[in-house]
């Protein structure tokens, strides 16, 4: 190389060098970015896998952008791997992908108060929640908030907790020895000490120095108490830049605006259920703030993936037993449509689970809330570990007698939300029962959304108990899962006050068993082969 042409190609060089250093200080200083997810149910191998959100993460750090990742809570519970470890192989896969900030969703708590704090201590980030306080001194539970800084700018984000929590996780576990709730969630019966809670955090944070303010809720829209859902939130606060949602699994399509309450819209995003896709948050060099859900990515980042195999191979004897065989799938979801049918519908899975109550228990009639069923079971045979995912709470069987009336109000308030969805929607055995839709409405609850009356015309109706009209008065033996029948989940303490004949007798899932191997000779076909159920629930 000659020295006229070394020293060109050094100037040449050097040229490209200083061009290209702009580049990354541009995306340095100015473009910040929040990845969120929400709603991941143990769902870490599914979609597009935590592996590749952590290394998308990673991927946009290098390229020079400050990048947080947050999580809006429901990441613990909902599949084997959760329910096996009581949370703690997802705490240990959370850790791994990098989060940063993290809030307790409702079934967090679904592995007892005493877990939850355990589970919050080795969770690197920490929980944070504005509204989870302890009833008797009113103090709160976690921080409200965290302040972070991203760039130039501290970005601060605030937890918020439903107060559907109260009855969506088991009402016991909040609870003294007594029944008496000895922690809440800010609730009321029109939203205002839960907005208030979350307000005196935002203008907390922002006396602390925060330049942006990012809400992280696990609130939700469809199925949840109008009130208390993340459209209400915003509408009743101020001075929050955006606000990141989960909890009802829906993917709202940015730019999912909502005017707050001195008239300016705000984005809210959430991203689905089980990293159905991850979403981006760009708060841009002009300040304005842009959302995107991200569907595709297609690189892992290999530890994490090395981490989720290890806690996925510590149960792998116990859940590839074989427990049965269906011809059929045994569905949650509309096969037309592929929505989810089970909170408020007839499907062939609600059918089988409230007949295996049934007739393992022998009573006259089994209840199953459609939120207790996960997933669907397909066609094949069936393993412990499906059997899980279908229903991954661990409930335990119970039995009450109960009269006409309390199970005529249980319909009711599953029926209350129709066409919405309700976790509390009745699958049932051993009755059938018509929904009048045309009818708003009467379900009146109390401020923890327990059930109190029904006032005017119910929709619930020509309700049949073996054929015949329910007798109000009368009494019938009613089995299902202690957390509807004994616990009051989904507020139905309805039953509370029936006398309890059989009390944790065996767990959800042997019952199944028992049925599908005991009963139907372990194959499952006859009587289940429309998805949409027999007719014991008639819509018009």
């Amino acid at each position: 190389m000659s020295k006229t042409f070394r020293k060109l190609y050094f100037t040449v060089l050097t040229l490209l060098v200083t061009l290209m250093i702009p580049l990354v200080v541009f995306a340095a200083g100015k473009d910040i970015i929040i990845l969120h997810t929400n709603d991941i149910h143990c769902g870490v191998n599914d979609n597009l896998g935590i592996d590749k959100v952590a290394r998308y993460k990673k991927e946009l750090k290098k390229q020079g952008y400050p990048v947080v990742l947050v999580d809006a809570g429901d990441a613990i519970q909902g599949a084997p791997i959760g329910k096996l470890s009581d949370g703690a192989s997802i705490i240990k896969i959370l850790n791994a992908a990098g989060y940063d900030f993290a809030i307790p969703g409702n079934h967090e708590f679904d592995y007892g108060m005493d877990r939850f704090l355990q589970l919050a201590g080795k969770l690197k980030c920490g929980y944070y929640s504005s509204n989870f306080i302890n009833v008797k001194d009113r103090k709160l539970v976690l921080k409200p908030y965290k302040i972070m800084s991203l760039g130039e700018k501290k970005i601060a984000f605030v937890g918020v907790t439903t107060p559907e929590t109260l009855v969506t996780s088991t009402p016991k576990f909040f609870q003294d020895n007594n029944g008496k709730f000895v922690y809440g969630f800010s609730e009321d019966q029109n939203g205002e000490k839960v907005y208030r809670a979350v307000q005196r955090a935002v203008n907390n944070a922002r006396k602390d120095g925060a330049d942006y303010v990012f809400v992280v809720g696990h609130l939700g829209t469809n199925g949840s108490i109008p009130y208390w859902t993340s459209g209400a939130m915003a509408a009743n606060t101020y001075n929050v830049d955006a606000f990141i949602d989960g909890h009802s699994h829906e993917q709202y399509i940015p730019p999912h605006k909502v005017v707050n309450k001195v008239g300016k819209e705000v984005l809210v995003a959430q991203t689905g259920t089980k990293l159905e896709t991850v979403g981006k948050m760009t708060i841009n060099e002009d300040g304005a703030i842009t959302s995107v859900l991200v569907k595709d990515l297609k690189n892992a980042d290999l530890k994490v993936t090395k981490v989720v195999a290890k806690e996925n191979k510590k149960f792998d004897a116990i859940l590839n037993q074989p427990a049965g065989e269906t011809l059929v799938d045994l569905t949650i979801n509309d096969p037309k449509t592929g929505k989810r049918r089970v909170r408020n519908s007839e499907t062939n899975l609600g059918d089988f689970v409230t007949d295996a109550y049934r007739t393992v228990l022998n009573i006259d009639i089994a209840l199953e809330n459609g939120g207790s069923i996960r997933e669907t079971i397909k066609k094949g045979v069936f393993t412990y570990n499906d059997l899980l995912a279908a229903f991954p709470y661990g409930n335990m069987c119970t039995v009450v007698e109960a009269t006409g009336q309390q199970i005529v109000d249980a319909l009711e308030v599953g029926a209350s939300n129709y066409p919405g969805e309700h976790g509390g929607f009745m699958q049932v055995s051993g009755m059938t029962y018509t929904i009048d839709s045309s009818v708003p409405s009467g379900v009146v609850l109390d401020a923890k959304g327990c059930f109190m009356e029904v006032k005017g015309e119910r929709r619930v109706k020509d309700v049949k108990v073996g054929g015949k009209p329910i007798d109000l008065n009368g009494k019938y033996t009613v089995g299902g899962s202690n957390y509807i029948l004994k616990d009051g989940g989904n507020g139905l303490v309805m039953f509370k006050q029936s006398k309890l004949l059989k009390d944790a007798v065996m767990t959800d899932i042997d019952a199944i068993m028992e049925y599908a191997q005991n009963h139907l000779n372990a194959k499952v076909k006859d009587g289940y082969e429309n998805p949409y159920g027999t007719g014991r629930i008639i819509i018009k």
